[in-house]
């Protein structure tokens, strides 16, 4: 069977296997906030898979937590003694005090030491930088690394505002020519981007085997600290090499360096130039797109992006807003720095605030993703 309807099931597929990679991701982080707690004593009362009504449950008799798992297999959650998910962090460990005379509830989240919480808290966005490292080492091991001087000419990730992105190119396309010049391989059709600042460049691809072309003007590369030569805003597919257990360490680390300089520098342009660099912040339909795009350049690329979805979920969690784990942290660092945990009322106010702003984004970035969705354009 072939046509449009096999096209909508290999899209289905692919849908499916980025919820199922997204929910990994989600349940492991849960796993670090599970396993701290554990670890200090802390009641798990309920730690599942998904959400919604349950499919299957099973009650630990020794440590009394309910493994579960529910219908919509989308993320988790660790339900611990203490944190009811409704009250502010002081005001729950206000609840706690003024009933702890009679309670003893010693397995209670909020009985613990304000470094045991804080450790806590935080363990699950470790636990994503964690998952990320060993992403990037066991795809390395198994199926190679990224080359540091070959690429295919095929268009990979786009960015947003950027020439290649209006001129309508898009993920999975092959360059075949530039200004007539064959193209044979990526790496001179990086060189001859990064040498056209501001130059007409005609380049001619396919897509899907339909050969069509654009008219673009490369522009000065972004980021923090560009460099004088020209980009039209797509990165080319690697060429994936085989390496040894040792560089497959090393190129690990290398590139979780290069998430956290890309991801906080990003964060950086965000803040200070929003006007310029919102258009390039993606959301979960944004990063559904790339992973689309990125499941059919190998295993060893979808990899990569997973570790780069896990790493920025980790980062995101650090944010101080509240709902993430850094707004509940960074109430818990005001307390150990007072001695005593903040005035319900002020946390209130500040919760408001920040979950105004929070809720603010989150719609600005689902917009944003759609808006490119509908209109067809790249997936970042």
């Amino acid at each position: 069977m072939t046509g449009p309807f096999m096209s909508e099931v290999v899209q289905l597929e692919k849908l499916l296997t980025f919820l199922i990679t997204l929910s990994a991701l989600v349940v492991l982080h849960e796993l670090g906030h599970f396993l701290m707690a554990r670890r200090y004593g802390v009641r798990v009362n309920e730690f599942a898979v998904g959400f919604g009504p349950k499919l299957w449950k099973w009650t630990s008799p020794r440590s009394g937590t309910t493994y579960a798992i529910n219908l919509l297999p989308i993320g988790g959650y660790c339900a611990m003694q203490g944190e009811d998910g409704k009250t502010s962090e002081a005001g729950q460990k206000r609840e706690f005090e003024a009933h702890a005379g009679a309670l003893h509830d010693s397995d209670n989240f909020q009985a613990k030491p304000t470094w045991q919480r804080l450790a806590i808290i935080v363990a699950g966005p470790v636990a994503n930088f964690i998952l990320a490292f060993l992403i990037l080492f066991m795809a390395a091991v198994i199926f190679g690394v990224k080359s540091e001087s070959a690429n295919q000419p095929i268009v990979g990730p786009l960015v947003a505002g950027m020439p290649a992105q209006k001129a309508g190119v898009q993920v999975g396309d092959k360059v075949l020519s530039i200004n007539g010049a064959d193209v044979t391989n990526g790496t001179r059709l990086i060189d001859t981007i990064h040498t056209s600042l501001g130059k007409h460049l005609k380049i001619a691809l396919s897509h899907n085997g339909v050969p069509y072309t654009v008219d673009v003007v490369p522009l000065l590369c972004p980021g923090p600290n560009p460099k004088k030569f020209g980009c039209i805003g797509f990165q080319p597919v690697p060429v994936i090499v085989h390496v040894g257990i040792g560089q497959a360490f090393t190129g690990s680390l290398a590139d979780m360096r290069n998430m956290w300089d890309q991801t906080v520098g990003g964060l950086g342009l965000l803040i200070s130039h929003p006007r310029q660099y919102g258009g390039q912040v993606t959301g979960v339909v944004g990063m559904g797109r790339a992973a689309a795009a990125y499941q059919d350049f190998g295993p060893a690329l979808y990899l990569q992006l997973a570790a780069l979805i896990s790493f920025t979920l980790g980062v995101f969690n650090l944010l101080p807003f509240p709902a993430l784990d850094g707004g509940r942290a960074v109430f818990i660092i005001a307390e150990m720095l007072r001695g005593k945990p903040v005035d319900p009322e002020k946390e209130a106010l500040v919760h408001v605030a920040g979950f105004a702003v929070l809720m603010l984004l989150m719609i600005v970035v689902t917009y944003h993703d759609i808006s490119n969705l509908v209109a067809g354009k790249g997936v970042f």
